[in-house]
């Protein structure tokens, strides 16, 4: 499907029109639908519960995530921005539109002049102009087409950046919890290891273990204990990262690192089927306005081809009112024709121009629609794989922890050595580690694929 197909009717049928009835010159609109074609499901078979919440966020039962969404819907400043840009545009319209009625300027002026009797004379003059233009040619109409499919676009961003900004912010929520439940862990690390440790240095002490086993104990403690500074330093990033996000200076560490635990998803909104997202998702929407832009714009080039009319008028007066009389009134009418004969081909190639534009927007929606259906099948194979590898790490946690309580009963004993003690308290704690990023993966996927769904971000 090319990119004209969205421009009817022809050029010489327009002429026509306008010419014996004055309607609007150029293309009409045609939204272009499912483009390209799409299936009639997604491909990824994984779907999530479907729960009875307003809003997908609420889904995670997390009333201090809730509370930082809705904060952010409030106070971000990007969102403030693209607001102020809808009024803008919304008065860009009532702009265009008041083309369409007849313009009315009124002067005066006011003058004093001494006579040869020693008086003076007060004089006045005023005068008045109409200009209409009755839109012949159509011109005015795309005009006024094209400014309201950019009103419309505006108010689409609106809805895109509250749906980005609800699932950044959710992210953020997403990466501090984890990053809180990665030092909690750390801590519990760390103690198992110093326990350890302590357990080799007796060992040692009492001439049943060599040196080399306590510096191996050492050394892994050590080396988990260097994973403190990298956390940190993530969880300030993500505590920074949803300041901004929330319109407010830096704050120290906000309500939501308070647990050390990453929220499950319980069920949100169905996530339909690939074409819902043509009418769902807002950055599809703003695709889809700007599209009508440019074929109004097209409509706009093409009227200059047809002839202008504008309606003036004139009227003037003056007096004396110091002698009580009032000058002469003088009033005028005019009617100005503007038809196209000769421009070296600067309208032809203008229409050219705005048509191939038109191309490129309607390129750009196809793009845009490509990578909403890529965004969710992402996140559904997302969300999958890694529900997937979070049950085999909760195996894996049961089987690490009973290998390293056998091992450490072994070493006791002097039945086995540290090192087999060491390897299952690493796999034991890389285990744990990777269980709290794969469900933090999980959580983070469930944020995307609502965002890629363009889930409604307000209240029913």
């Amino acid at each position: 499907m090319s990119g004209r197909s969205i421009l009817r009717p022809s050029l010489a049928l327009l002429a026509s029109a306008a010419l014996l009835a004055g309607c609007a010159a150029g293309p009409d609109y045609a939204p272009p639908g499912a483009v390209p074609a799409l299936a009639p499901a997604y491909l990824t078979d994984y779907r999530p519960p479907v729960g009875g919440t307003d809003v997908w966020w609420e889904g995670f039962g997390d009333p201090e995530l809730n509370a930082a969404v809705e904060r952010a819907l409030a106070g971000n400043l990007t969102l403030s921005a693209a607001r102020d840009r809808l009024a803008a545009a919304r008065a860009a319209v009532l702009a265009e539109r008041s083309d369409r009625r007849p313009a009315l300027d009124l002067q005066g002026g006011l003058e004093a002049s001494g006579d040869t009797g020693g008086g003076s004379v007060l004089g006045g003059t005023g005068s008045g102009g109409v200009l209409f233009n009755p839109d012949l040619n159509g011109r005015l109409s795309r005009e006024i087409a094209a400014a309201a499919a950019r009103a419309r676009a505006s108010d689409y961003v609106v809805a895109d950046t509250r749906r980005l900004v609800a699932a950044t912010v959710a992210q953020q929520v997403i990466e501090i919890r984890r990053s809180e439940a990665r030092l909690a862990l750390l801590e519990e690390s760390t103690d198992l290891q110093e326990r350890t440790l302590r357990i080799v240095e007796l060992r040692f002490e009492a001439g049943l273990s060599a040196n080399l086993d306590v510096r191996r104990a050492a050394a892994d403690l050590a080396q988990t204990e260097a994973q403190r500074g990298v956390l940190l330093l993530q969880r300030a990033q993500a505590v920074r990262a949803l300041s901004v996000l929330l319109g407010e200076t830096p704050q120290p560490l906000p309500e939501v690192a308070d647990k050390p635990v990453i929220p499950r998803f319980a069920g949100g909104a169905p996530t339909g089927i690939p074409a819902d997202l043509l009418r769902r998702r807002p950055d599809i929407l703003v695709a889809e306005a700007n599209l009508a832009e440019a074929a109004a714009l097209v409509g706009a080039e093409q009227a200059d081809l047809l002839p202008a009319l504008a309606l003036s008028g004139t009227l003037s007066a003056g007096d004396r009112l110091a002698a009580g009389l009032i000058g002469d009134v003088f009033g005028a009418i005019g009617v100005i024709l503007d038809v196209p004969i000769l421009d070296g081909g600067r309208r032809r190639a203008e229409i050219a121009a705005a048509r191939a534009e038109a191309d490129a927007r309607f390129r750009e929606y196809q793009q845009t629609v490509l990578e909403a259906l890529r965004d969710v099948e992402n996140a559904l194979v997302a969300i999958a794989s890694y529900s997937d590898r979070s049950a085999r790490l909760r195996d894996a946690i049961r089987q690490s922890e009973a290998a390293f309580v056998q091992s450490n009963a072994l070493y006791r004993e002097g039945l086995t050595s540290l090192f087999d003690v060491l390897d299952a308290q690493r796999q034991l704690i890389g285990s744990r580690q990777s269980l709290i990023d794969s469900d933090a993966a999980i959580a983070a996927s469930v944020i995307d694929l609502y965002a890629a769904i363009g889930a409604p971000t307000d209240r029913i």
